[in-house]
């Protein structure tokens, strides 16, 4: 079986974000990235199937030099090889233009599973997932928080609005993105982040998938014209007195608000 694990670069969850002059996006200057939280747990239930029989992992990414940092913290973790698509005609794509260079990488690899994370960090369009999918013509599950696979299927448990469920049977192959919390993801060992020195690394551009022209900053269909930091309110109300006292203005303060 082959599985390939779509991954993407962020900002680190502590990371100082600058707007750029041109208030399009963040300045990326000196900031640090780490793979996108969701993605690992896509990462993790890919090398559990590896762990569970005979599986080649593959990992493949979007971005500059600096993505080949997350590509070797992968192949540390347990990942055989990675695709690394390292081009500047890349940049600057909407998720539709994503969708398309992953689409491409997958049809290169013809994996039995396609994992990804739900919905990148940074991004939060959860659209990425769903359009690999439609472009690659195979069924897909999107927020899946369990996942049992075999040899040829996979069930999956993928959460609904409400907090309800809903158990899916797709067939291989298939596109399953995860869930924060769907598993305990892994640390890369000593040996593991070692041997990840000798594991290839596929440098790719957009014209090697047959895609030039047809993605980067030319080519969207969605523009983010604006990123601010919201002005800030009124200040908060300090409530003082005893416990008792400070509860009692809350409810309070709720009851006004009409909210209970």
């Amino acid at each position: 079986m082959k599985v390939l694990v779509c991954l993407k670069q962020v900002p680190h969850s502590d990371a100082r974000l600058d707007i750029r002059d041109d208030g399009a996006w963040i300045k990326d200057d000196g900031v640090k990235f780490e793979i996108n939280s969701y993605d690992t747990y896509a990462l993790e239930q890919a090398l559990r199937v590896k762990d569970a029989g005979e599986a080649e992992v593959v990992v493949v990414s979007i971005g500059p030099d600096r993505v080949t940092q997350a590509l070797r913290t992968a192949l540390g973790m347990g990942a055989d090889r990675a695709v690394h698509v390292n081009d500047p005609e890349a940049e600057g794509s909407d998720p539709l233009g994503v969708a398309k260079i992953l689409a491409a990488v997958a049809a290169e690899e013809s994996p039995d599973l396609i994992l990804t994370g739900f919905m990148s960090e940074d991004g939060n369009f959860a659209a990425v997932p769903p359009m690999v999918a439609r472009l690659q013509g195979i069924p897909s599950a999107t927020a899946v928080v369990q996942c049992e696979i075999s040899d040829s299927s996979v069930r999956v448990e993928r959460e609904l609005e409400g907090g309800a469920m809903e158990v899916v049977d797709l067939e291989m192959p298939c596109l399953i993105a995860l869930q924060t919390g769907a598993n305990q993801v892994r640390y890369a060992s000593l040996k593991g982040i070692m041997q990840a020195k000798k594991k290839p690394v596929d440098a790719k551009t957009v014209a090697d998938l047959g895609l030039a022209g047809q993605v980067g900053a030319s080519a969207v269909k969605v523009v983010i014209e604006k990123i601010y930091r919201p002005d800030k309110g009124e200040g908060a109300e300090m409530l003082e007195g005893s416990t008792g006292e400070v509860v009692s203005q809350l409810v309070g303060k709720i009851k006004e608000l009409g909210l209970l």
